[in-house]
């Protein structure tokens, strides 16, 4: 590409590189001011939240079905064993992921069981010894992040997760050394290019598998290939222009891509593979099979950042599937505006559990309502059947007002909203595209 403008580049530099930024800066932020209840999480510990997500918890697309656990791993400090609690059977899944948003691990109910284990995460070439009989989860990158989910049926259930979560424990192998943390960006870089520094940074102490790196070489005219000094605080004036130019429409281009997988016929979108972008680190837990890795790289980096816009951090299909709807069965946009219902003539088939989960448009972030209610599924008590054995849930802002349907209402924001279904430990009809999800209709 000699002859790509700095402008073409910095569209494809925010394509191929927003989900470093968005998992690092989130990694920071976790570090940092904490997640939703999670509070500020030390590197290399669990932070724990104490509660089911809400509207507090300001993650993209959180699910509101299980409890979270986070650990922010930097391994340059070293390997780190990793006790996990027996869980008595109850669904929990481990979540390793590098810092490209790679899913390279899981442990939990579907991958090893939910018997007490012991895992030794090390640091990307570790070749070292770790106990005997104990299994090594190498990872990609030096900073990494656990995400930890346990199933969690309700406040009730609350104090039975959090004896789980007292149990689950890092502890560094040998002393441990002191975390290098995330580099700083450079001072004087001007907020729009802010993206970029972070990118050429990161991009740098965290190296991605050889044919990225191949890739990579195609950014040196803007910068992204620097190692010695940033040339975004002082670089010329129109250069600049063009790069922040060139960001917004790499935006435009992840946003469209985002919105795109809402089909106009009201189907619902579950994209089976958009987390099958990890092709080069498949450890325990993971399946490397064709059917679970995006043959085209190029078309892998427009996955994985959907993926990070939509559902930062999210499992593969055969963890979890999530579907996502934006129009009703006339392919007309969701809104509290109107009443929907959504009838399933048979529930989803899965291994675990189900639900559906409210989020407001265009943040898919969970909105504040009445009764407090986020998600609905399997789990949610009172839930009424018709005579054949049917269910029908009520999608609306408005509260409704027989009592059947106010027992299987999903409160609605008052502007556009998109719901999501998860299918936890999804059977074949699911992963096989058999079964289908009813459309969401217009009352």
């Amino acid at each position: 590409m000699a002859d790509a403008t700095p402008e073409m580049l910095a569209a494809e530099a925010l394509v191929y590189g927003s989900p470093l930024v968005a998992s690092l800066t989130m990694v920071d932020a976790v570090v940092r001011r904490g997640l939703g209840t999670i509070g500020p999480t030390p590197w290399n510990t669990f932070g724990h939240a104490t509660e089911l997500a809400g509207p507090a918890s300001h993650f993209v697309s959180v699910n509101n079905d299980t409890v979270y656990s986070v650990a922010p791993l930097d391994l340059s400090a070293g390997p780190l064993l990793l006790h996990v609690p027996d869980t008595g059977g109850a669904y929990d899944v481990l979540q390793f992921i590098d810092a490209w948003t790679n899913n390279f691990a899981y442990a939990g109910r579907r991958s090893s069981g939910t018997a007490e284990q012991t895992w030794l995460v090390a640091p990307p070439g570790w070749a070292g010894a770790g106990p005997e009989g104990v299994p090594v989860i190498v990872a990609p990158t030096a900073v990494a992040v656990i995400a930890v989910r346990n199933y969690c049926a309700g406040p009730d259930d609350l104090e039975r997760v959090r004896e789980l979560q007292r149990q689950l424990t890092l502890t560094p192998l040998e002393g441990g050394g002191t975390p290098a943390g995330l580099p700083e960006p450079a001072a004087g870089v001007p907020e729009e290019l802010l993206f970029l520094e972070r990118l050429r940074l990161w991009m740098a102490a965290f190296p991605p598998a050889a044919p990225d790196v191949a890739f990579q070489q195609r950014f040196a005219p803007i910068g992204l290939l620097d190692e010695d000094r940033s040339p975004y605080p002082d670089g010329p004036a129109e250069w600049a222009a063009a790069l922040a130019k060139g960001l917004a429409a790499g935006r435009e281009r992840v946003e469209a891509a985002t919105v795109g997988t809402g089909d106009p016929t009201g189907e619902w979108a579950a994209n089976l593979h958009l987390f099958d972008y990890n092709l080069d680190f498949l450890g325990p837990g993971t399946r490397d099979e064709p059917q679970w890795r995006i043959a085209d790289r190029r078309a892998a980096y427009l996955s994985r950042a959907v993926a990070a816009r939509a559902g930062l951090w999210g499992n593969h299909a055969y963890e979890a599937v999530y579907a996502t709807a934006y129009n009703d069965a006339d392919g007309v946009p969701l809104t509290g505006a109107h009443a929907y219902a959504l009838r399933f003539e048979r529930t989803p088939p899965v291994g675990a559990f189900w639900s559906v989960t409210m989020y407001g448009t265009p943040e898919y972030l969970l909105v504040a309502n009445e009764i407090g209610r986020y998600s609905i599924g399997d789990r949610t008590p009172g839930l009424v059947h018709g005579e054949d054995g049917s269910l029908t849930l009520y999608l609306q802002h408005e509260r409704p007002t027989e009592e059947a349907e106010f027992a299987n209402w999903l409160p609605a924001p008052a502007g556009g909203f998109r719901p999501m279904v998860r299918m936890y430990q999804p059977q074949d009809a699911v992963l096989d595209g058999s079964y289908r999800l009813p459309a969401i209709r217009l009352r």
